[in-house]
C-alpha cells in the first residue's frame, strides 16, 4: 500500500483471484482491465459487492478507481476489489477504519478450495462402501 502522484495503490484477494487498486479523487468512475466495471461485471451482485465500502462511507463519486484482477471467478473478484477498495481507503483516510473493519471489509477471507485427497474422489467424498 503506498500512495503516489495522488494515487492510492492496495492490493486485495479472495480465493485465487487479486485485485491490484488505484484510487484518486474523481466523479466515481470505475475501470476494470481496462473496462468500465459496468461492463466487466455483467452480475449486479457483483457490482454492489465493489461498491459497499464506498456506500458505507457515503464516498461514491468521490474517487475514481483503477482496478486489475486476475485468477478466480468474477465473485471472487468482486470480492477481492471490496477488499483492496477498503484498504485503499484506510490509507487515505485512517480514521475509517473502525467503520470499515466493523463492516468486516478489511478481513482478508482465507477460505480456498479444499485439496483433494488420494484413496477418494474428492476433498471430502469417500468412495462408496460395499459390506457384502
Amino acid at each position: 500500500m503506498s500512495t503516489t502522484d495522488n494515487r492510492t495503490y492496495a492490493t486485495g484477494k479472495r480465493k485465487t483471484a487479486i485485485a491490484r487498486i488505484w484510487l484518486k479523487a474523481g466523479t466515481g468512475q470505475v475501470i476494470v482491465n481496462e473496462k468500465p466495471a459496468d461492463e466487466y461485471f455483467e452480475r449486479e451482485t457483483s457490482r454492489m459487492i465493489l461498491r459497499q465500502p464506498l456506500e458505507l462511507l457515503e464516498q461514491l463519486e468521490a474517487f475514481d478507481i483503477w482496478a486489475t484482477v486476475r485468477g478466480g471467478g468474477h465473485s471472487a473478484q468482486a470480492e477481492a476489489m471490496r477488499h483492496g477498495i477498503s484498504r485503499a481507503l484506510c490509507e487515505i483516510d485512517p480514521e475509517k477504519r473502525t467503520l470499515l473493519k466493523r463492516a468486516g471489509f478489511l478481513t482478508r477471507d482465507a477460505r480456498k478450495k479444499e485439496r483433494k485427497k488420494y484413496g477418494q474422489p474428492g476433498a471430502r467424498k469417500r468412495f462408496q462402501y460395499s459390506k457384502r
